[in-house]
């Protein structure tokens, strides 16, 4: 299987990352990333890959992944099935549970379990059961009480006996060595001057690379298209923008390298399938209703 590189984008106000995906969605393939990962299968039954492990997924499957350990799910669905939700995701990077650790001496048994998750960890049906109600709770806690959970679900990790090692001792996560360090050095360019006139043909010329090898390339690595994965890029920080800003539609459509409102809207429209104005009401509300939950308890 071809392996991709997952990029895990976090807002400006977050540690981590907490969603839920359906079927299809463009992460279900043998993909790879830097983060640590917690994931729940909530939908569908299937084969397993982690590593250099093959097994059966169903229903309440809850596994713990370290950085880059290539990894898949695939249902046993029928071709053009729609699932609304198959599975929960959490993802957070080593340095944020490190730094945490470091200071907080609580949490220093976690390091036996984080050395652990590189070889990739399968959990019980009890573990599952307790996850649950703390995975579904991050899809939409703010605040304080997004950590409050992240620590639990930690620690229903961490004390839960019942776990097993997926990839065999001998397996080594080589996941890096797929990407070029010249493909890594155009990334961080992207991320750095995401705002810019950013060309492919550029790009190409910092890698070293002729426009149609980078091209092909660059899918390769990404899994995405150049001009997807900048749009993509660029919609993500205009939805940290939306939401944690007072800037109008028109301010933030340029402060995100967009050259006019109309693609904007478009591609906005494409990646999140909702208007700019109507996600930022939307969100804007949730975390409204949010906060005065957490008021009142």
């Amino acid at each position: 299987m071809r392996l991709y590189r997952e990029v895990v984008e976090l807002r400006c106000d977050e540690s981590f990352k907490a969603w839920s995906h359906g079927l299809p969605y463009e992460t279900v393939k043998w993909h790879f990333h830097p983060e640590y990962e917690i994931h729940l299968v909530t939908s569908t039954s299937g084969r397993t890959f982690v590593g250099d492990y093959v097994g059966r997924f169903a229903p309440g499957n809850l596994a713990f992944l370290g950085p880059n350990l290539p990894h898949n799910w695939v249902s046993d669905v029928a071709p053009g099935e729609i699932v609304a939700q198959r599975g929960l995701v959490v993802q957070f990077g080593d340095g944020f549970i490190r730094r945490a650790i470091e200071s907080f001496p609580e949490l220093r048994p976690a390091t036996v379990l984080l050395d652990e998750s590189l070889g990739g960890l399968e959990y019980d049906e009890a573990a599952a059961e307790a996850a649950l109600p703390l995975m579904t709770a991050l899809q939409t806690a703010q605040g304080i009480a997004r950590l409050e959970l992240f620590f639990g679900l930690m620690r229903v990790l961490a004390t839960c006996g019942r776990r097993r090692r997926l990839s065999s001792v001998h397996y080594q996560p080589c996941a890096r060595d797929y990407v070029h360090k010249a493909l890594e050095h155009v990334l961080l360019h992207i991320d750095r001057d995401l705002a810019g006139n950013i060309r492919e043909s550029q790009m190409a010329a910092l890698a070293g690379y002729t426009q149609s090898s980078f091209s092909r390339a660059f899918r390769r690595q990404t899994g995405q298209s150049f001009v997807h994965y900048i749009n993509e890029k660029r919609i993500a920080r205009s939805c940290d923008l939306l939401l944690h800003t007072n800037g109008s539609i028109i301010e933030i459509c340029f402060q995100v390298g967009f050259k006019n409102v109309s693609n904007f809207n478009r591609q906005f429209l494409l990646h999140r399938k909702i208007t700019p104005s109507a996600w930022r009401r939307a969100h804007r509300l949730a975390e409204a209703q949010g906060l005065a939950q957490t008021r009142a308890a």
